[in-house]
């Protein structure tokens, strides 16, 4: 096995190794880890056990087979926690009590780890009449601001980083406030969205024919459906938000279509389910297959290949009676099931070492190849445990057989499911595997192709010193190692950001022809792409056989996933890390003072955030002037406040004066909740005061990010012009708050207690 990349042992030790409650290592290496896996995994065997045990061992080394993050984090470990990576929620009724039953159900998922998908389409939009109050309904955006509100607290208490995927059908009256949602970049941050296309929404475009917005069969609106498809590319382009499913697509091609309707997927798109659908995740690392890397003899070693996906099928399947769930609906639907996601990833690499440059009619070809035996081997496993084990609860022989995945395949694998059934209902999935990718020696994610070839970071030390490492994706290290730092790399090494869209759509393409489920794939596209080159790419990706594609341009709205500092503030040099060593503060300061009533509180509280105004070198040798947070003031008049608004003024303030990306500060306070109940803020569910003053903080970042792009240096007055800028003040609108017994946003304050007009629920301060 290579030596691992220092950042592969990091991931390992923060992410995978089993830690006791005091934090001391159980597994004092990965291959202890995988030890634990394999060894939890062979227990579903019974007396088998030994013999899968080393069976599963050995998929598992050099990381040739990577279960998902969960499976490895959890298994064996004795935790409360799913080994499941994706749900799909339960239907959310057009109610208050069953919107928050679903809110309940998801923040039980999200505490145990899973990532959820909802489809919101079923609320009825905003404005609409609510029966029996004598109210307007506030439509599914504002409740998902509550769910995001929701996932923000999951985090705070100490859980991995929240996940959840929102998509809304193309009809809904309220579709286009849902495409531009991202626009505000405070909103529904926690979620990924996607617009449910319709085949009719295309054919609707090709026709240019009107498109009505309806919600029950009632017509709220009827709009071009052009301009609908514009909005989403539009948008798209602009926030990389909304991604598309073709839903139509995803039903149609459905192993069980029969049985089930889909309607929202997990939050990376790769795994559309049915209401409380679960699936586990898994994938082949391709690069660790490749025989004679970089020579004329390069291959991928098939049957070796195929013996892991055998391997890896059982390892998957054993999963299954081997996880905790959230909830028994959740329980159910994955045993009745039995859905598997086993993937790739590597596949960038793998081409690399193979002499194949990714997204040419070679790199389609191989995939088509090396897809369908990984595929046909998934299948020709699962029947052939259907026979030792028994099918899938729900395998009905007449239905399953004619669906199109199962027809597609070798006539072999089909006559043994023919008389065995198969023990799985999917199979195949292809998920980003960003983490467990890097966790692999920084081996290529996914189907994807390869990002960059080197990267350096900053790594802080025990002793407050920083190392700096080097970190070089896994072929490129291969390639150096074998033919030194000074050959030029040959042609096949291409990286993302060097591909045509039509070139990462068709290999998108290539894998779906052989993957039940679906992948996920984000087709990276550089910043100064024109619109009239991006606005087809959704159109491509369903002419060519996709279920759904997402799309990345870096810009000023989205940032740059992978970029590099282009030059050094004067009054701040900045470290390689991105942090920079304390400024010192200028006399004068341009600020802005936010004011702040919260409904429990008698005072209003006032923020007052101040920035910095520096000066540095851009590529052309321009001096330019950018605009930082520099301190924080929040005050009170509340004594109550002091002791927490002194110590938060001091500890922002000194995270604003070392510099670097600071949007983390807004994140964690967003997500702090109050157990004596939040409010809504222009329309907006806030969990608690710091909740407020965290969305101050991203809304003043926001603000200087837009307001104050770096410009050219003028007159030496500038700096002194800025410093005297007019504080302005702006207040906030406090609606009314949620009462904790009803969850109406109904609690107002009548004669010094909290009191709700719709229930009659009253505390008293």
């Amino acid at each position: 096995m290579t030596a691992l990349q220092k950042i592969s042992t990091d991931i390992w030790s923060m992410k995978y190794q089993f830690k006791d409650a005091r934090g001391e290592p159980v597994d004092a290496t990965v291959e202890e880890t995988w030890d634990r896996v394999a060894r939890t995994l062979a227990d579903v065997e019974g007396d088998r056990a030994p013999y899968w045990a080393r069976q599963f061992r050995e998929a598992l080394d050099d990381f040739r087979f990577l279960p998902a993050g969960r499976i490895v984090s959890g298994a064996g470990t004795g935790r409360n926690v799913t080994l499941f990576n994706c749900f799909v929620m339960g239907t959310i009724p057009d109610s208050l009590a069953g919107i928050f039953d679903m809110l309940k159900e998801a923040a039980l998922t999200m505490q145990q780890g899973g990532g959820i998908g909802y489809d919101f389409s079923t609320i009825r939009p905003q404005g609409t009449l609510v029966a029996g109050v004598c109210a307007d309904a506030s439509g599914p955006l504002t409740f998902m601001d509550v769910w995001d509100a929701m996932c923000r607290t999951i985090m705070s208490a100490g859980t991995r980083r929240g996940a959840m995927m929102g998509v809304m059908r193309d009809h809904h009256p309220d579709i286009l406030s849902f495409i531009d949602a991202k626009k505000d970049r405070t909103r529904l941050r926690m979620f990924n969205l996607s617009v449910l296309v319709s085949d009719a929404l295309i054919e609707a475009v090709d026709a240019d024919e009107d498109w009505p917005l309806h919600f029950n069969d009632t017509v709220h609106e009827t709009i071009r459906a052009r301009d609908l498809w514009n909005a989403i590319m539009e948008a798209t382009y602009e926030y990389a938000e909304p991604g598309v499913i073709f839903i139509d697509r995803v039903n149609q091609l459905n192993n069980l279509s029969w049985l089930e309707n889909i309607a929202a997927t997990n939050p990376c798109g790769e795994q559309p389910l049915p209401p409380y659908g679960a699936c586990l995740l898994g994938s082949l690392n391709l690069s660790r297959f490749v025989e004679n890397p970089f020579s004329d003899t390069a291959r991928l070693d098939i049957e070796s290949m195929t013996a892991c996906v055998a391997t890896a099928v059982r390892m998957m399947d054993n999963v299954i009676d081997a996880s905790h769930f959230p909830l028994e609906q959740q329980r159910a639907e994955a045993r009745n099931k039995r859905r598997l996601g086993l993937g790739i990833t590597g596949l960038g690499d793998a081409l690399i070492m193979c002499g194949i440059r990714y997204g040419s009619e070679e790199a389609v070809r191989t995939v088509d190849h090396w897809l369908s035996r990984f595929t046909n081997e998934a299948y020709r496993t699962s029947a052939l445990l259907a026979k030792e084990k028994g099918a899938f609860p729900l395998y009905d022989e007449d239905f399953y057989l004619e669906a199109p995945m199962v027809e597609a395949l070798d006539r072999e694998v089909f006559s043994l499911i023919l008389a065995h059934g198969i023990r799985n209902s999917h199979l195949t999935s292809i998920a980003p595997t960003g983490t467990i990718s890097l966790y692999a020696n920084n081996t290529s994610g996914g189907i994807e192709p390869v990002f960059g070839y080197t990267f350096k970071r900053k790594v802080l030390q025990n002793d407050g010193s920083h190392v700096e490492e080097e970190i070089q994706d896994y072929a490129y290290m291969l390639f150096r190692e074998k033919f030194g730092a000074g050959t030029e790399l040959p042609d096949y090494f291409v990286t993302a950001e060097e591909l045509r869209p039509d070139e990462h759509v068709a290999m998108q393409a290539a894998a779906q022809k052989w993957i039940d489920s679906s992948i996920s794939k984000t087709i990276n596209l550089p910043e100064d792409i024109s619109f009239d080159d991006f606005k087809d790419v959704y159109r491509l990706a369903y002419d060519m056989g996709c279920k759904g594609c997402t799309t990345y341009r870096p810009n000023d709205n989205t940032g740059s996933v992978l970029s590099k500092t282009e030059g050094k503030p004067k009054s701040a040099p900045a470290t390689e890390d991105g942090s920079c060593d304390v400024a010192h503060r200028p006399e004068e300061l341009p600020g802005q003072t936010y004011k702040l009533r919260w409904p429990h509180s008698e005072h209003a509280i006032y923020v007052t955030i101040n920035d910095i105004v520096e000066e540095r070198e851009d590529a052309e040798g321009e001096i330019v002037q950018t605009r930082r947070p520099f301190e924080i003031f929040i005050n009170s008049k509340n004594m109550e406040h002091y002791a927490w608004t002194v110590g938060l003024t001091r500890m922002i303030s000194a995270v604003f004066r070392r510099g670097g990306d600071v949007e983390f500060v807004a994140e964690e306070l967003q997500a702090v909740f109050d157990p004596q109940g939040g409010a809504f803020i222009d329309g907006r569910y806030a969990p608690s005061l710091l909740a407020v003053i965290g969305g101050v903080i991203e809304r003043h970042l926001n603000a200087i990010r837009d307001g104050m792009e770096p410009v050219s240096i003028q007159s030496a007055d500038r700096q002194k012009e800025a410093s005297k800028a007019t504080i302005e003040e702006i207040t906030f609108r406090i609606r009314e708050a949620l009462c904790p017994k009803c969850h109406q946003p109904a609690l107002v304050k009548l004669e010094g207690c909290n009191t709700c007009t719709s229930c009659g629920y009253s505390k008293c301060s």
